[in-house]
């Protein structure tokens, strides 16, 4: 792997560490800005490396946070690696508008669906709306920045 792409991804891990830090009050759960790097990551970085960069941003979120749900943000941290993933593979296909409707959906309501099982289904009820606020609020951050972002790395030559 080369060494731009590597450090590529330590700095949206490290965007999506600062992003960690500013919180959305949305209730009974913890939502922050730490998803935003991730998602523009699928501008530059492979969907794998997007995703690990996501799932960092989550942990240190959660570790901000007090790790308030303990070892469930590890499942957590996989869900967003996968969104993530999902997200950079469909850009990376040239699917623009799948790739919104896919994050949303998957970010912001089917993420939290395995707490209605593990939890209790008052949990999934409670956190599902501010999640769902928190995806779109991270994604218009995306949908803001993305278009100047992918001019400048065709611009610059950064995919190569």
């Amino acid at each position: 792997m080369k060494l731009k792409i590597l450090t590529l991804t330590a700095m949206v891990s490290a965007l999506c560490a600062v992003g960690a830090m500013i919180k959305i009050p949305v209730g009974v759960t913890s939502a922050a800005l730490d998803s935003a790097p991730a998602f523009l990551g699928a501008v530059f970085l492979p969907p794998p490396l997007a995703g690990i960069a996501a799932a960092i941003g989550h942990i240190v979120s959660a570790g901000i946070g007090g790790f308030q749900m303990g070892p469930f943000h590890l499942l957590i941290a996989v869900e967003m690696y996968l969104v993530v993933w999902g997200f950079a593979k469909l850009h990376q296909l040239n699917y623009p508008i799948l790739k919104w409707g896919y994050a949303i959906i998957a970010n912001g309501i089917l993420s939290p669906l395995p707490f209605y099982w593990l939890i209790s289904p008052k949990m999934f009820y409670a956190v599902t709306p501010g999640i769902f606020i928190a995806t779109i609020v991270n994604l218009v951050i995306v949908a803001i920045c993305m278009p100047v972002l992918s001019k400048v790395i065709v611009r610059r030559g950064a995919h190569e």
